[in-house]
Formats: C-alpha cells, structure tokens, sequence
C-alpha cells in the first residue's frame, strides 16, 4: 500500500490520505478507515487513478456523498475513490444537461429548476450525488432518474470506459446494471430536461424539500432510507406498525418521525445498525411474512 500512495501522489491526481476515517465521507457518520481514500482532481485524474490502482492490482470502490451507505466500523480495505469537488462540472445544451458524477443532486435540481427546466423537482431533499443516484436509480415522489437519464460515462472495474443509455442501464425499482451485473463509476450522466414554467417548478421543488424537512430525520446523522418499500406496502409504515419507531441498540435508533430512518444518536457503531436492521427484519417477517431487503449499501471488512 506504502508503494501505490507514493505513486498515487507523485501523479499528483489530488488529495490522497492514508487510514482516513470514512466516518467523516458519510451521511450517518459511521465507518472505519480507508486504506487509502483518493479524491481525483478531474475526470482525467479519476482515470490515471484507476490505471495506477489496477497495476497495483489493490481492492476499491467509489463514494459520492456518503448517503445511502453504512460502512463497517472495520473500515474498508484497499482504496476508496470519492468523486466530489473535482467531479462536479455542469454543461448545458438546450434542454440537456451533461454531469460531473461527483456533482450534489439537490444543488443540481435546485439550479437547474431555477432555469424553468422541469424532470428534476422530485430531487428536492435527496441527499447524494448525481453518481449515486444514477448508480441506484434514486427517486422519490413518483419519479426516478430513469425517467430523465439519456446516458451515462461508465468507469467499470477493468478499467473500460464506455457510455451506457438508459436501456443499456437495466433500471428498475432503486436498482441499475450498475450495482451487481456490471459493476462500474458513475463518471457523467446526461439528463433530456423539458422547458416549462419557473414558478410552478420552483414551487414543486420546494414542496418536495418541505415534505422531506417536515417527515424525515435529517436533524440527526442518519444513511436515508434503510429498507426497500416492499410494494404494495411501505416499509416505514410496517416498521410504525409492528411499534418499532424509537427502539434503539447502541447508539443506533429508528427515528420516531420516520419508521425507515435509522438516526446516529451520537455514538452509534456500524455494528448497532446492523442489529437494528436485523431486529426490524426478524420482527416484520413474523408479524408480516414479508422479507424485508436494505437499501442502504452495507460495505467494508466484515
């Protein structure tokens, strides 16, 4: 590991930071340390990255923003690339928009509806970046990215690079090619937007905020919404059903506001939402007989 830092940085792709608690990259705020986390610079550097990691022939993963993620309190091996800063460009041509897989979804949604372009007010309050979202096809009121994505730039894990359309992305319900099939980087995504009318749009986007604000925990460090709706039922309200709303393991509870919300009280351990997980699991299958399935990524060392 000693010999790919030094090489990492003297390629001088960006920040490189050895045994970084991940615990500071995520939305909860739980996780143990990176062998190594890279944030790359620019696109070009997230390539250089990827050839110096694969002649190294070392593990790695990519994070945005940390939501929809719970890392093991033992950290993650090998090197964590974070698309952020240097990944966040925005180009617009008509009503389509190319962008940086790094940039943050509300600071999109909110800039890009301010232009009285309309497809992205239902990511008012999603917390994430573009990459994520596009990775497990984030949604919310009705809507999704599938309805909006053209394409996107691929970085898989061969190093290949390649543009997939939204067909050649197989999205389904919280889900894409991306996450077990065909394993890659959200490096851009382009976005067919439609002209419509700035005051209505700009009044759905902050009704979505407002929604998100008055229904869901974000006072506390928490990893968004923790289990898949089972449809036709939704998983908070089996969870508020079967009385599970405030019980708590460790420093980890589900929030009394939103029965799917595991909120970090302020020492929780990545260990505590796992037995959390599992009791809500337990308890719904034998009240409900409905296997429940995460949404939140579990990763790292077991």
């Amino acid at each position: 590991m000693d010999e790919l830092k030094k090489e990492l940085e003297s390629a001088g792709i960006g920040r490189v930071k050895e045994a970084e608690p991940l615990s500071q990259h995520t939305t909860i705020k739980i996780g143990g340390p990176a062998d190594l986390l890279v944030e790359p610079s620019s696109i070009e550097n997230l390539f250089k990255t990827m050839e110096v990691i694969k002649r190294h022939k070392a593990p790695f993963r990519a994070i945005g923003r940390g939501s929809n993620l719970l890392v093991s309190d033992r950290g993650i091996e090998g090197v964590v690339i974070k698309l952020g800063s240097g990944l966040d460009r925005l180009e617009q041509n008509g009503n389509e928009i190319t962008v940086g897989g790094g940039q943050s979804l509300i600071s999109l949604a909110t800039s890009i509806s301010r232009k009285g372009f309309t497809g992205l007010e239902f990511a008012g309050g999603i917390p994430g970046s573009v990459g994520g979202a596009v990775y497990m096809n984030a949604g919310a009121h009705g809507s999704d990215i599938s309805k909006i994505l053209k394409k996107a730039h691929i970085l898989f894990e061969d190093g290949k690079i390649e543009w997939l359309t939204n067909e050649e992305l197989e999205f389904s319900y919280r889900s894409s090619i991306l996450q077990k099939k065909r394993p890659g980087i959200v490096v851009e995504a382009v976005f067919q937007l439609e002209s419509g009318d700035k005051e209505a749009i700009m009044g759905e986007l902050q009704k979505n905020k407002d929604y998100r604000k008055d229904t869901q925990p974000w006072n506390y460090p928490c990893a968004g919404s923790i289990f898949r709706n089972p449809l036709p039922n939704y998983a908070g309200r089996l969870i508020e059903a079967a009385g599970l709303k405030g019980h708590s393991i460790g420093g980890a509870k589900i929030s009394e506001m939103h029965g799917n919300f595991i909120v970090n009280t302020g020492n929780a351990t990545a260990e505590d939402v796992l037995a959390l997980i599992q009791h809500v699991k337990d308890t719904i299958l034998a009240l409900d007989g409905i296997q429940m399935e995460t949404e939140v990524e579990i990763v790292g060392r077991k």
